[in-house]
């Protein structure tokens, strides 16, 4: 028996050819351009409409820290320090009271929202300040008493219209931080015997910090900026500082421009520490805490060594 082998045909583990490679051709945004092309425009118009004013620059930097400027920084950090300390504080006790099952003390801290929340910052200023015209004395009893206009001192005023306002905006965000808290935390601290106000201390409130503390930096940001409402009551914060100075000086649009800039820094400092707090309370719920700038930057810097797509050797 003989078995005929073909010689001609080829092996049998060839593989096939494999398909062609896919070309990918990424799509073009052309109105990104545009849009780029129009901001850029608009940038330079500005910028050339304000060099065609008549306007001393060199007045800005010859005041940027001039005493009576320093002065006024202080006092507007002053302010909005204290005034927060006021906010903070009454908020967290409202939003007790709001919560609190008692009606009267939750009927109580909803009027007070309501009535500082639906009446301007401004207005109440004004109100303190010009409360000594009905008011002669201010008579506690035994405790004080002294004439309304030795008593009512525009900081205190200044302290009483801002903090008492943002007592109103930091109760419900205050509110907002302590719903967002599981009732089963309150339940199992209740059960291990804590009492009401310890639960609220070592459960509820460090874990509400996480929601509390965002929009509670907003506010310290639009605090720092309110602070310049108190010039109408003659307290003598960075805003009326440089109007003063304007008028003295001849350069009143050059102090404005010069208090705006103080406000930027200040603003921008206050957000780099609202960016490392919010950081910090947000171990617990994020799994990767986002890079520092000061990451961000050593990254960048040890990436231009390396080259790209490979590894270095």
């Amino acid at each position: 028996m003989t078995v005929d082998i073909d010689k001609t045909a080829g092996p049998e583990d060839t593989p096939p050819a494999g398909p062609e490679a896919i070309r990918a051709i990424p799509v073009r945004h052309y109105g990104r351009y545009v849009s780029a092309v129009i901001a850029i425009a608009l940038l330079v118009a500005v910028i050339y409409a304000f060099s065609q004013g008549q306007i001393n620059w060199g007045a800005i930097p010859d005041y940027f820290f001039d005493q009576r400027v320093i002065d006024g920084v202080l006092k507007t950090l002053l302010l909005t320090f204290l005034s927060m300390v006021i906010g903070i504080g009454g908020g967290i006790l409202l939003a007790v009271m709001r919560l609190s099952k008692n009606p009267v003390t939750s009927s109580i801290a909803w009027f007070y929202i309501w009535f500082f929340r639906g009446t301007p910052v401004l207005v109440q200023l004004v109100v303190w300040f010009n409360l000594g015209l009905v008011f002669t004395y201010i008579n506690l009893g035994p405790i004080y008493k002294d004439y309304w206009s030795s008593f009512m001192t525009p900081l205190l005023t200044a302290l009483l219209g801002l903090g008492l306002n943002e007592a109103a905006y930091m109760a419900e965000i205050c509110r907002a931080g302590l719903l967002s808290v599981d009732e089963g935390q309150t339940e199992a601290s209740q059960a291990l015997g804590m009492s009401h106000s310890k639960t609220l201390r070592r459960i509820v409130i460090p874990q509400a910090m996480r929601v509390i503390v965002p929009p509670t930096g907003n506010e310290v940001i639009n605090m720092l900026k309110t602070t310049s409402l108190v010039a109408v009551i003659q307290y003598s914060e960075l805003f009326r500082v440089t109007q003063d100075i304007g008028q003295t000086s001849g350069a009143p649009v050059e102090m404005l421009f010069l208090a705006a800039a103080w406000y930027l820094l200040l603003t921008s400092v206050f957000s780099v520490g609202q960016y490392y707090l919010e950081r910090y309370y947000a171990r617990g719920s994020s799994r990767s805490l986002p890079d520092t700038p000061f990451q961000k930057i050593k990254s960048h810097v040890l990436s231009l060594g390396s080259p790209r797509g490979g590894v270095s050797s």
